[in-house]
């Protein structure tokens, strides 16, 4: 029969009785909002994180291919689709997708207004499904074999600066090669989309690659580069690197990290403030443990006299409050996730805690369910309150069963 077990068993059932009820009921309260507010901070950061480098991704692919002199020049040299790795790169394990991209400079002009803009030309190997997400009005352009297609993609910011609409004509001026006079496109707006990027947002429109193929004087099988997609953002400067290697010499590939430094540094900084509240609210519920347990301890001293002067040793009443202890603590878990997964679920399916998106990129907190998470903040939760709760008791050494008896 395990004694200190079975002792403490019988105590547990008396708490409310005792002085030390009310501070026991604290100490699970404390346990159990430190560990919500930890699931929640965890949830919010990788969905966070998630969301904006899924925009990221969506808008740029996670790698692209194109010529070494490319730099940050919107009129890059052509690269041949006659390339040894196209499209057989997509059987590179991890590689999902591969699409041909081409775009070039030019403004949009209406009666009122004009804005400088990317247009991006697409084929119909694109993959729209990122763009059908957040369209806010209107479809996606459509291709055929005949002629190029008219239609046009553009934000809401664009949209709203020009006041353009779906069905709206949008007339483009380009200024190609040493030609004096800028060349004209119209256009015809099919769709408007938002994602909230307002740095890809202000910029970004999306059309038939044979328009920046013309317009560039280039034939059907010269690009601007490639686009490629993976299926685990965690493997991508694996697959990168591999992708390099299969491209030439001629070309370059590069990530979507490297290619966005500043958005992904920003994103890894907000690890270091969940690490911060992780820590925290690890520290306020082992503190809140340990005062009760001295409060346990105190309250029962002349009962430690008692059990010492019975032939007890000091190992089995440690082991007596170190159950008394992780009761507490366990209650506090179970309250602590059924708190911060029903506040994470509510968030995740009503949406109902709102951001600024101008500010945050997101209107509203992002949240990310992921169950390894989950199971990592509570056995770290359980072993570091576990292990702070080894202190207190190591001052059942200091009492002495003459003294406890005498003096309760």
């Amino acid at each position: 029969m395990n004694l200190p077990a079975f002792i403490a068993n019988r105590l547990s059932g008396k708490d409310k009785e005792n002085f030390s009820g009310p501070v026991v009921r604290i100490a699970i309260v404390a346990v159990a909002l430190g560990l919500s507010v930890m699931l929640f901070s965890v949830a919010v950061l990788f969905g966070f994180q998630k969301e904006i480098r899924e925009k990221v991704i969506g808008l740029s692919a996670h790698i692209q291919v194109s010529n070494f002199d490319a730099n940050e020049s919107w009129e890059a040299a052509p690269v041949s689709l006659n390339q040894p790795f196209y499209p057989d790169i997509i059987h590179i394990q991890g590689v999902r997708h591969i699409q041909v991209f081409a775009q070039k400079a030019g403004i949009i002009k209406t009666e009122d207004q004009m804005q400088g803009v990317i247009l991006k030309g697409v084929g119909p190997d694109f993959d729209w499904d990122f763009l059908k997400k957040h369209l806010i009005v209107g479809e996606v352009i459509s291709f055929n074999d005949t002629a190029a297609s008219e239609g046009l993609v553009i934000s809401g910011i664009i949209a709203r600066k020009l006041m353009l609409n779906v069905g709206d004509d949008a007339r483009m001026y380009f200024i190609s090669g040493a030609e004096a006079q800028p060349r004209g496109r119209k256009f015809i707006v099919t769709g408007i989309y938002k994602t909230g990027l307002e740095e890809f947002d202000e910029t970004n429109v999306i059309g038939d690659i044979r328009h920046v193929q013309r317009l560039n004087n280039w034939d059907a099988d010269q690009v601007s580069g490639f686009e490629i997609f993976v299926d685990r953002f965690n493997e991508l400067e694996e697959i990168g690197e591999m992708v390099y290697l299969q491209i030439g010499y001629d070309l370059n590939a590069e990530t979507v990290v490297s290619k966005y430094p500043q958005i992904f540094d920003w994103l890894r900084l907000m690890d270091i403030n969940v690490v911060v509240i992780l820590i925290m609210m690890i520290l306020v519920a082992g503190i809140t443990v340990i005062s009760t347990l001295l409060i346990l301890i105190l309250e029962r001293t002349s009962m430690i006299g008692t059990l010492k002067a019975l032939g007890m040793k000091n190992p089995d009443l440690r082991k007596l409050f170190f159950y008394l202890s992780s009761r507490i603590i366990i209650k506090g878990m179970i309250w602590g996730n059924l708190i911060g997964l029903g506040i994470i679920l509510l968030q995740y399916y009503t949406q109902l805690i709102p951001l600024d998106q101008e500010s945050y990129y997101v209107s509203y907190v992002p949240v990310s369910l992921n169950i390894a998470h989950i199971l990592l903040i509570n056995a770290g939760t359980l072993t570091a309150c576990l292990m702070i709760i080894m202190i207190p008791g190591y001052v059942i050494r200091r009492i002495t069963p003459v003294k406890a008896i005498r003096f309760s």
